[in-house]
């Protein structure tokens, strides 16, 4: 298999959902171990495996709704995706002769905001229309008033639900909050090397810097220097977690990934010549 992915025939974007694809399963699988199929109908049985993005297998599996999507909501998520699909069809197209690495970091936004903020905010939608509790996986990240607000209640809930069940909270019971923090962030970062530096075959050691500067900034946040600055709460919360989360973003999709892997997907697609 690593004899494949080493030969320049064979794409660095495919090998990006390749591990990508491999970790979401094997996520999948660890959430509903366990779990017997006559405790649920069988339908919630494929729909949770197959059908939802999320990884949190109890609400979705014994969970009762108590907010169903309203019409706004449904607006606002083909919205959404509507809109990172225009920054991919019509936007990026109109880029081509740019920077490669501008092309790139546009591009893997309209890919979010078709996906994530999109076509899984449907899925939600749906869900929760059928009287099945899938929480959405986005939750408004924009309004975080902290970093550890954005990490923990806001950006990508699947990736936090499996991380704190299977990483964070095992550590817990062996380590003191501030290290199992910190190791949480690290092993994170190990993970976002195999999606983000394995594919691009380069920028090895720059998303686990990402991820241990983002747990650095949450001890300090939750530090009486960092209460007394008003770090956690309110506009100098919301402006440190902004700072701290977009300003080293290219640590995390460093050049020769947005170079070597996003930029070559958008080719794939026809969006670029």
């Amino acid at each position: 298999m690593f004899d494949s992915f080493a030969n320049p025939t064979f794409p660095r974007w495919a090998i990006m959902w390749s591990m990508a694809t491999a970790l979401y399963v094997a996520c999948k699988t660890l959430t509903w171990r366990g779990r017997r199929a006559g405790d649920f109908p069988a339908w919630k049985h494929w729909g949770y495996l197959c059908g939802w993005p999320g990884l949190d297998v109890d609400a979705f599996l014994f969970g009762v709704v108590n907010n169903k999507p309203s019409v706004a909501e449904w607006a606002f998520a083909f919205f959404k995706m509507a809109f990172g699909a225009g920054v991919l069809l019509i936007m990026v197209p109109n880029m081509d002769g740019l920077n490669e690495y501008a092309i790139g970091w546009v591009g893997m936004c309209g890919v979010v905001f078709v996906l994530h903020f999109g076509l899984f905010d449907l899925l939600s939608c749906g869900w929760r229309a059928c009287g099945v509790r899938a929480i959405p996986i986005m939750n408004w990240p924009i309004v975080a008033r902290s970093v550890s607000d954005f990490w923990g209640n806001r950006w990508n809930l699947a990736f936090r639900d499996a991380t704190y069940r299977f990483l964070f909270r095992p550590l817990l019971r062996r380590f003191p909050p501030a290290i199992a923090l910190m190791v949480g962030f690290f092993v994170s970062g190990l993970v976002h090397e195999l999606v983000v530096s394995f594919p691009a075959g380069a920028g090895y050691g720059f998303p686990t810097i990402y991820f241990v500067f983002q747990g650095v900034a949450i001890l300090l946040e939750r530090s009486p220097f960092g209460r007394a600055l008003g770090l956690g709460r309110g506009f100098a919360g919301w402006l440190f977690a902004v700072a701290v989360v977009v300003a080293p973003s290219p640590l995390l999709f460093h050049p020769p990934f947005v170079r070597g892997v996003v930029f070559p997907f958008l080719q794939s697609l026809g969006l670029l010549p």
